[in-house]
């Protein structure tokens, strides 16, 4: 009997333990699993704004302003269509040229779209859209349209720019004097279809430009006074 009554006791001991056991499971895998299945939601919250890649292209922030003149000058050319489109990046080129001389970005192409058609109409072989040299004697010629334009801005620059011809009208005078005022009245129309970027508003709002208004005040320096300012520092 008593083998009988120790075995029962052991029996409800066991069935006791196990009985807590499954209890404390129950408790803390519940806990678990909850726990468990919240990180992973929070974690596919948390990480759907990163997903970056689906953002329109526009968002993407540059490394540098773009320069708004850039299209200006190439919807010139391309309106016009002239054989500077089919240069790298010209009108990049000629915006750049313009700066470094100090001039209005639009006045060289302008003043090749009154001389040459934009490059279209010009002696052969001389890359020479701005009728530089144009006389009895010859044309000049150079090796590349970039060569001409920067040797023009040059001498716009310095012989007309910096001597007080700071309009079309007034630059007209000297450059080409027997016009009868159509080579200002279009340049001057070119320059205006520049700036609003319609070909219309060319024609209506055209005026003599001041060709000093977009120019940067350390552009504007006179170049004979940077000459003998570096002749004096040699």
């Amino acid at each position: 009997m008593k083998k009988i009554a120790y075995g029962l006791v052991w029996l409800y001991i066991a069935m006791m333990v196990l009985l807590a056991m499954i209890g404390l499971s129950i408790f803390w895998l519940k806990p678990f699993t909850t726990k468990s299945l919240a990180t992973n939601d929070e974690l596919v919250h948390i990480s759907a704004p990163l997903a970056t890649s689906a953002l329109p292209a526009e968002t993407v922030v540059l490394g540098e302003t773009a320069d708004a003149r850039i299209p200006l000058v190439q919807n010139f050319l391309e309106r016009h269509q002239s054989p500077l489109v089919d240069e790298d990046n010209f009108a990049s080129t000629l915006i750049e040229i313009a700066d470094r001389n100090g001039i209005d970005f639009r006045l060289l192409a302008a003043i090749a779209m009154q001389e040459s058609n934009l490059c279209k109409v010009i002696p052969p072989d001389s890359y020479n859209c701005l009728g530089l040299g144009v006389h009895a004697k010859g044309t000049w010629g150079f090796n590349s349209y970039e060569e001409n334009f920067e040797a023009a801005a040059r001498i716009l620059k310095k012989n007309y720019i910096d001597q007080g011809l700071t309009t079309p009208e007034q630059i007209m005078t000297k450059y080409t004097p027997s016009s009868n005022g159509s080579w200002a009245e279009s340049v001057n129309q070119w320059m205006a279809e520049m700036r609003f970027d319609d070909r219309e508003k060319g024609r209506t709002e055209k005026s003599d430009a001041n060709l000093l208004e977009f120019v940067e005040d350390d552009q504007a320096v006179d170049s004979s006074t940077v000459t003998k300012t570096n002749s004096a520092a040699n």
